[in-house]
């Protein structure tokens, strides 16, 4: 994703990580606010200590990990959405190793299959598996089709239909691409425009998935999907949040969970405090020199006192969120003969968009002789699956099992549902500007606001980068660097698709990244008409977004 209001990423260097504590002067002067308790405000906190800064860090919700949590339910430890441990970003590494020991990591393999009309398809692709599956007829129709669109194109490849389309033809791209991105994102794929396209699948093509999946490279990883290991807390991602916590509150952070920022009051172009509600509805007020943001920015710019002026409320108002939500239902292991990672639901017949095999990813998250699927919906809060009761969403998960052939729905023998609001970023043909605007808004009159994260910057961020965007802004807190955090993230390389970092590229000594590693660590989402995301939403009873 490009942004025109950010500067070069390239002009981004590593974040220094040999201070000493208190090494800048005044540096223990600072009076630090952290808002949310996610992978971003649990590293500003983390990294704040290194330079002997204690931080308080506020929290709305009771678990931390934000949408890097794994929820607990009756001793059962599951996801929100799958997480891979995967880095281009040699500081974040090292610091996933730094809270977590290596013996808290397991070395997982790396299998996805895409389910449609029945059958199951091996992702990445191998010939044999589709070529069954698809039946040599129909692999041939794939192949004339294809051959079709490189003969005759679709005139608008300016939407991600017609440029998947003259690089896959119809039929491969109504198997592999239109019903799931289009449950992902609500909206229709012809309304999206190709630039996200380019940045999703930009090296595969059919020929180069029919070259790799004749000639397979071990541990391939310059395409995206062919990433074949990943790391894994053995506890799932909150182990990882869960020991941070932990670290930072036992070197004098306090962590207040349950506890929702109403207020950041300013004054003179910096904020002076931050003001916030317990769940008993009294508030505590917290004294602040500088302020470190990982909620929704849209939401912070509203808690500002004075108030923002009309405009700039309307380009908070402006921005919106896709939501998501897992049902995770514990079955017999013998139920689940499979070991994918997690399948990609593509068959238009039901609802469910993902489905992740829980035991799969850590055999510490299940117990003995039982496993939990989650099947991921991707929704809109307030609509009608976001309102339904918890006893109705499992139902139709044990339906949509039975449906896609994989658990009878008699052999589920338990059910819990886990909500998370504000999951993703909805980028419209406006957010760029209203980004600009809040952003503006901030620089001039709350300068010591620092938003981060996936949220708090409103980006479609990875935990990686969330990770970096927090690293980076308390080096410029606590030495007075002016690291451009905002061009973290503003690059054309999806960061699993860019280029093997080698050591010639290593830039420093120490073994940071050069810009040309920091440059391969992006990833976007794409632009969805706002009168398409909304005509969904009144589709499925939601309504206006939430402005809260």
């Amino acid at each position: 994703m490009t942004d025109s209001a950010a500067a070069d990423p390239s002009a981004v260097p590593a974040p220094s990580m040999g201070a000493s504590a208190g090494s800048e002067p005044g540096v223990r002067d600072h009076q630090v606010v952290v808002i949310g308790a996610g992978p971003a405000g649990l590293t500003a906190a983390y990294q704040l200590h290194k330079y002997g800064v204690a931080s308080t860090i506020v929290e709305a919700d009771e678990v931390v990990g934000g949408i890097s949590r794994t929820a607990e339910r009756d001793g059962w430890r599951f996801d929100i959405g799958g997480h891979r441990f995967f880095t281009k970003v040699k500081p974040v590494d090292d610091l996933w190793h730094e809270i977590l020991p290596q013996e808290d990591f397991l070395l997982r393999p790396r299998k996805s299959r895409i389910f449609y009309d029945g059958k199951y398809y091996d992702y990445p692709l191998k010939a044999s598996n589709a070529l069954k599956n698809l039946g040599v007829i129909e692999a041939v129709r794939c192949v004339m089709s294809y051959v079709w669109a490189r003969i005759r194109p679709p005139k608008d490849q300016t939407n991600y239909e017609g440029w998947l389309v003259a690089r896959f033809g119809w039929r491969l791209y109504r198997t592999f691409f239109k019903t799931y991105t289009e449950k992902v994102w609500g909206v229709p794929v012809s309304s999206m425009p190709a630039d996200w396209a380019a940045q999703r699948v930009k090296e595969l093509s059919l020929g180069k998935a029919i070259v790799n999946a004749l000639l397979p490279k071990r541990n391939q990883k310059e395409i995206t999907s062919l990433i074949e290991e990943f790391q894994y807390p053995k506890y799932g991602p909150g182990m990882m949040w869960e020991v941070c916590r932990d670290k930072v509150v036992a070197q004098g952070s306090q962590v207040q969970m349950g506890t929702k920022v109403v207020t950041v009051r300013h004054e003179g172009g910096r904020a002076t405090a931050v003001v916030a509600q317990r769940a008993d509805g009294t508030t505590v007020e917290h004294a602040c020199t500088e302020v470190i943001s990982s909620m929704p920015i849209s939401s912070l710019l509203r808690a500002m006192d004075p108030p923002i002026p009309d405009h700039v409320r309307k380009a908070a108002d402006g921005l919106s969120f896709r939501d998501f939500l897992t049902v995770a239902l514990v079955v017999p292991a013998s139920d689940v003969p499979w070991n994918d990672n997690w399948i990609y639901v593509h068959s238009p017949e039901v609802e469910v968009g993902r489905i992740q095999n829980f035991g799969s990813w850590s055999p510490y998250l299940v117990k003995e002789g039982r496993n939990v699927l989650g099947l991921e919906y991707f929704v809109f809060e307030g609509d009608r699956m976001w309102n339904s009761a918890d006893e109705d969403l499992v139902a139709l998960g044990q339906r949509e099992l039975q449906t896609l052939g994989l658990v009878d729905a008699d052999r589920v023998e338990a059910g819990y549902v886990v909500r998370m609001p504000k999951a993703y970023p909805t980028y419209d043909e406006t957010y760029r500007d209203n980004v600009d605007v809040l952003r503006g808004w901030l620089a001039e009159h709350a300068a010591n606001v620092h938003p981060v994260g996936r949220n708090g910057m409103f980006r479609y961020n990875n935990q990686d980068h969330s990770m970096y965007t927090a690293m980076l802004t308390v080096e410029n807190i606590c030495t007075g660097t002016a690291h451009d955090v905002w061009s973290v993230n503003v690059e054309e390389e999806y960061h699993e698709v860019a280029e093997a970092v080698g050591p010639e590229d290593a830039g420093i000594d120490d073994g940071r990244p050069s810009p040309k590693a920091v440059a391969g660590t992006g990833r976007a989402g794409p632009v969805t008409p706002r009168a398409a995301v909304d005509a969904t939403r009144a589709a499925r009873g939601a309504g206006d977004a939430d402005p809260s």
